[in-house]
């Protein structure tokens, strides 16, 4: 966290939801569309780990408490997918295990389809984190999420065959679209990924084709595009032969 001029928070005392209101936010947000939505949430780990801990005694304990609180309030949402954001573990795989454990408190108290994000961050277009997906296959697999949705378009596929170790019941959402990037994909390259990932890992493990991260730091012109291209490459894939999957039957969605 050196990265941030201050903590976002310190923690006196014992943490409670307060204001938090998780459920409404899902509804405000439900409201707008009839389409399948996904609704997204701060892990427990990225959280405890941005806060200043001057009350329990690890910051293990912090983060348990944390996703005690957020599954109280995730119990509420059934949206389709509940998708908790991890942006730290990934440069400190050593916090696995009780990374891990906190998430899962969590993961299992959501109604639908669970999954965890992992990325190595994103702020004005550079890494925060550094590490490997490798080191994180042993906590990955320690999760009890319907899929993981992680970073591989900026990194490249060179570490895509590690994740051929991730227990077969963990679907992958492959990240195809680099959001550190201005610069518009065609679809032929988005294409060309997912095909690279479903003939590494086969093309059943891929549940979502998605962005690496958020759009946040781009403009909405760009975002739109990138969109655009995301989709526009998925069904090309889906159209290609020897893809071993045809349209929708795949289960693989953007």
């Amino acid at each position: 966290m050196a990265y941030r001029a201050a903590p976002a928070g310190v923690v006196e005392g014992e943490i409670g939801e307060g204001t938090l209101n998780l459920p409404a936010d899902y509804a405000r947000a439900r409201a707008l569309t009839r389409s399948p939505l996904k609704f997204t949430v701060t892990g427990p780990h990225m959280l405890s780990k941005v806060l200043s801990n001057r009350f329990y005694d690890s910051r293990a304990e912090l983060a348990a408490a944390l996703a005690r609180l957020l599954a109280a309030q995730v119990g509420d949402i059934e949206a389709d997918v509940v998708q908790l954001d991890e942006a730290n573990i990934t440069g400190s795989p050593e916090e696995g295990e009780w990374a891990a454990a906190a998430l899962n408190i969590v993961l299992e108290a959501i109604p639908q389809r669970g999954a965890v994000h992992l990325c190595f961050g994103n702020y004005g277009g550079q890494v925060v984190q550094r590490g490997t997906w490798e080191r994180l296959v042993s906590f990955m697999n320690r999760l009890r999420a319907d899929h993981v949705v992680l970073e591989f378009a900026h990194r490249g596929d060179a570490e895509i065959g590690c994740l051929r170790e991730l227990r077969p019941e963990i679907g992958v959402g492959l990240g195809v679209i680099d959001i550190k990037s201005t610069v518009v994909e065609t679809p032929e390259e988005i294409a060309a990924r997912i095909e690279t990932a479903a003939r590494t890992l086969g093309a059943e493990r891929i549940r979502y084709v998605h962005p690496d991260c958020g759009f946040w730091m781009l403009p909405r012109s760009v975002a739109d595009g990138k969109i655009r291209a995301l989709t526009a490459g998925r069904d090309l894939f889906f159209g290609r032969p020897g893809t071993g999957v045809r349209g929708r039957e795949s289960g693989l969605t953007s």
